[in-house]
């Protein structure tokens, strides 16, 4: 009979989020297990764009030199207007962040989370089937795909929006949006000619965005309506690169260009998954000592570009309630255990709901816009933002605070 192996704090996921809450958690000298059914550490979707509230997270971890330098500053958010004599000519342009903003690749922030953790804290290929509660402890149980079993005393779930930690806590599952989009990079290597800004333009219903990573990458994205036509393609990344074409045909012809010459093993398609707001307001997202974070939680559509950066915040802010009140534990037994992990999270629940909840109705909004529902919807979400959200970028000023 094989023996069931016991850990204090299990995290479920190594995605940014479950890396994060990792070091996290080692920077207070707490140690966790993460869990990651791939064989190797995914870093899908090729590059995110991290603001001012991410940047502030990172170097709270530590880590936020180590990937500034192979990222240049961004300047500001660009609209690009298209003119059928001139190609492209600028159209608005608006800051991006209250501060600091740059677009890294995924595998470069990865890397850095992963290098800074002790030996053996990430287990690859272990996929978790289910959760259950031991009947004696009223800790959680995992069963893993080996046929093993794990208990801990802490679960985080941290396995995005398919999460199995979710089914355990019977959340709503996340919804599913009308828009998708195509990623990727462009090399350069005799160097590129873009400006170092957030640009984006649109035409008939699709938007094309591009953002330098350095003087040589370029990281580009596609979104447009999805069609059953997105469900096929997915695993096909030449396919892929020509229905992108296709949608930017119009497009001027150093942006075809851009894609044409994209590295084609960085092509990824997706449809957009987002928690609705409401589940984020009443929804219970712990369980005695099993919470989630990261996609997992709060899962938005990209319009805010905070699902990274709100990440990184969840790893900060679960890492400090579980230190603190692991350092008032002064009475021995499980029991004791079990009611200060409860309390850990019980205050990370409640730190983290108002902060989550203006983040997932500002990306809700921004997304039914882009989805272009019905004039009477698309007249109450302007009006939601220019009552609530004036300052569309407010939210990137939000310090999470020292670990």
């Amino acid at each position: 009979m094989q023996a069931v192996e016991e850990r204090d704090v299990v995290i479920v996921g190594g995605g940014i989020c479950g890396l994060a809450t990792a070091l996290a958690l080692h920077r207070k000298g707490i140690e966790s297990l993460v869990l990651e059914s791939s064989e190797s550490l995914r870093s899908s979707g090729a590059a995110i764009t991290i603001r001012t509230n991410g940047w502030l997270a990172l170097d709270h971890l530590g880590v936020g030199d180590k990937i500034r330098k192979n990222a240049t500053p961004l300047q500001a958010y660009r609209e690009v207007g298209l003119d059928s004599r001139s190609g492209m000519l600028i159209k608005t342009e608006a800051p991006l962040s209250k501060g600091e903003v740059r677009c890294v690749k995924r595998s470069e922030l990865i890397e850095a989370l992963a290098g800074d953790l002790p030996d053996g804290t990430i287990r690859l290929g272990c996929r978790v089937l289910y959760v259950e509660t031991d009947p004696v402890t009223s800790f959680p149980v995992l069963q893993l795909s080996n046929g093993s079993t794990l208990k801990a005393k802490v679960l985080i779930g941290c396995d995005g929006v398919n999460s199995v930690v979710l089914d355990y806590l019977e959340m709503n599952p996340t919804m599913v949006s009308y828009t998708s989009a195509v990623r990727g990079f462009t090399s350069y290597p005799a160097g590129h000619k873009f400006d170092n800004v957030f640009a984006i333009t649109k035409a008939n219903g699709v938007i094309l965005g591009w953002v330098p990573v350095n003087d040589n990458l370029v990281y580009w994205f596609i979104t447009r309506l999805w069609t059953s036509q997105d469900s096929t393609i997915s695993r096909d990344q030449e396919l892929i690169r020509m229905l992108s074409l296709q949608s930017i045909q119009n497009f001027p012809a150093e942006m075809t260009e851009m894609i044409k010459r994209s590295d084609k093993s960085s092509l990824s398609s997706m449809r957009f998954r987002y928690r609705a707001p409401w589940d984020l307001l009443y929804g219970r997202f712990r369980k005695g000592t099993v919470t989630v974070a990261g996609d997992a939680l709060h899962a938005m559509s990209p319009f805010i570009g905070q699902g990274g950066s709100a990440s990184l915040e969840d790893s900060i802010v679960l890492a400090r309630c579980l230190s603190k009140k692991l350092s008032e534990v002064t009475e021995e037994g499980e029991g004791s255990c079990r009611r200060k992990y409860e309390e850990a999270l019980a205050n990370y629940v409640e730190e983290r709901r108002m902060r989550l909840l203006g983040l997932s109705v500002l990306s809700y909004v921004l997304n039914k816009l882009n989805e272009g529902p019905c004039t009477v919807v698309k007249i109450v979400c302007v009006l939601i933002l220019i009552v609530f959200f004036r300052d569309r970028i407010a939210h990137t000023a939000f310090d999470c605070g020292q670990l």
